[in-house]
């Protein structure tokens, strides 16, 4: 059985995966000659919601020290 912390660097992972493929994906349409400004504004939204969500994750793994 999964623990927490394991549930979210599982997480973690999947959506820096993501983010980084999502970037790739933008750099290759920007190249293009022809490119769908709707298309590139949704997937760098969603870049940007991952980056988010991976910095809240981050923030949940970082353990809680009370010097």
């Amino acid at each position: 059985m999964l623990t927490d912390k394991d549930s979210l660097l599982r997480r973690l992972h999947e959506f820096r995966s993501e983010h980084r493929d999502l970037d790739t994906v933008i750099v290759r349409l920007s190249e293009q000659g022809k490119v769908d400004q709707l298309q590139l504004q949704r997937l760098k939204k969603r870049k940007l919601m991952l980056k988010d969500e991976i910095s809240w994750l981050e923030s949940r793994l970082i353990p809680d020290n009370i010097a």
